[in-house]
């Protein structure tokens, strides 16, 4: 305000001025400042400033019984695994004598048993047969105990596969787990030389899986990058039926794909739109709608994606809006007769290209690419003799989109950006090993820990 002044060498009429406006200042800012003040105490009701304001308060009506449920949902009980009885023998204030008495409370606690690494010594006694004079020496049987000559026991392998795998833990905080809690000490070396062993282990399960996929009518594929020491360009294919997933470690796209489905398969694949899968000449559903993620295409969500991208284009909202339409009613379709249904795949396929014909080989519309592609893929196969949009209607058993390849493909994503991947060839064959019947038994809903310990305990084939 008075900044070009100085005032240590200003004279007396210059520093009266200066007085003389400031306390105008300060009369004018006191009187915005009680004006708040008296705006904040009559809008106010002591509550914390910025706090809406209640409604209009309901009038008090008198309260209904609440209606009873057919079926409680309050938090039952456990069947408790002991029973800790608290009773006074006399009385606090006189000490007289008490006896008998009623259950006047009970409480529950929950707690964990501290539970410390077991180590056992299996010792084979040798003995002498008095008639033949020949050594008898019992028959090892490691495979209930341990996997081969190693001594870690299976349990304690199986804990190890289970927090690397379900947990996504580091080695260096399974180290630490295994010592605060278990009070074992084991080193990096060990820790990390326990689930190759269940890998090898699960050889025979994963050929089940293999031949159970090839007889399944239903198959999804994803595909996602997965990074081996310093090349990042690996890629890992997911294959599933519904109850089973299979992660192959090959490094090609096209190549996993023939390793998996070969020419015994004969099902409907389920993809998006990736290249891998062109080549496969049998039936395939393309996805229509996935949840959204950096990789993969799905066609209504490419569709969204245009639409946000030119948001002022009229012709593209009203083409993406007719292209929905049509999935709608396709969805709806469950026709009891399959003629029926495939008729109605057939319509579905003619007025989805006549949709997209106008715009084949218009350069300036925004969907023009978007429409060759559906164009390409909506085209008759000579095997197949459809398309590759709508299978999902003639076939009530194939889905319409890829999102359960998505979700199992997930944890192996979130352990890639944990882990950073693996260093060797053999980390990653283990990592997809695991990952593939992990992801198994969780579909089955079972319980990941004690069906590897069966795993692990089964005798060698």
């Amino acid at each position: 305000m008075d900044g070009g002044i100085d005032l240590r060498t200003a004279d007396r009429d210059v520093l009266i001025g200066v007085i003389i406006r400031q306390q105008a200042i300060i009369d004018q800012l006191e009187k915005r400042v009680a004006q708040l003040e008296g705006r904040a105490k009559s809008g106010s009701s002591g509550r914390m400033p910025g706090l809406k304001p209640k409604g209009d308060q309901k009038p008090d009506r008198p309260r209904k019984p609440r209606q009873r449920r057919p079926q409680g949902f309050a938090r039952a009980r456990m069947t408790p695994d002991q029973r800790v009885e608290h009773a006074l023998d006399r009385r606090p204030d006189c000490g007289t004598g008490l006896a008998g008495g009623w259950v006047q409370r009970a409480r529950e606690v929950i707690d964990l048993a501290p539970v410390t690494a077991q180590v056992t010594e299996h010792v084979y006694i040798a003995r002498a047969c008095a008639q033949r004079r020949r050594r008898c020496v019992p028959t090892a049987r490691p495979h209930r105990v341990a996997l081969g000559r190693q001594r870690l026991g299976i349990n304690l392998v199986s804990l190890i596969a289970a927090l690397r795998e379900e947990a996504r833990l580091p080695v260096r905080t399974i180290q630490w787990y295994l010592d605060a809690v278990h009070d074992l000490r084991l080193s990096l070396g060990a820790i990390v030389a326990a689930t190759p062993r269940v890998a090898q282990k699960a050889q025979g399960m994963m050929t089940d899986i293999v031949a159970r996929i090839l007889g399944s009518p239903v198959v999804h594929a994803d595909e996602t990058d997965w990074r081996e020491g310093r090349r990042t360009e690996r890629l890992r294919v997911d294959l599933q039926r519904p109850r089973r997933t299979l992660l192959p470690a090959a490094g090609s796209r096209k190549a996993v794909v023939d390793e998996v489905l070969s020419e015994e398969f004969s099902g409907v694949l389920v993809s998006d739109f990736y290249a891998a899968c062109h080549h496969y000449d049998g039936p395939k559903q393309r996805c229509w709608a996935h949840p959204c993620s950096s990789q993969g295409q799905a066609l209504l969500r490419d569709i969204h994606d245009l639409r946000v991208l030119y948001a002022d284009d009229l012709q593209l909202a009203q083409w993406a809006e007719a292209v929905h339409q049509l999935y709608q009613p396709a969805k709806a379709c469950t026709h009891p007769a399959e003629q029926q249904r495939r008729s109605a795949q057939l319509a579905l396929e003619r007025r989805l290209t006549a949709l997209c014909r106008p715009y084949l080989d218009d350069p300036s519309a925004a969907q023009a690419r978007l429409c060759r592609r559906i164009n390409n893929h909506i085209k008759s196969l000579p095997r197949t003799r459809c398309g590759e949009l709508f299978v999902f209607v003639a076939h009530p058993e194939v889905p319409a989109d890829n999102n359960a390849a998505e979700r199992r493909l997930r944890p192996v994503v979130i352990s890639r950006k944990i882990s950073g991947g693996a260093h060797s060839t053999q980390g990653t064959e283990t990592k997809m090993t695991l990952a593939s019947i992990f992801s198994t038994w969780r579909a089955q809903d079972l319980n990941t820990l004690a069906t590897c310990k069966q795993l692990l305990a089964s005798p060698q084939v």
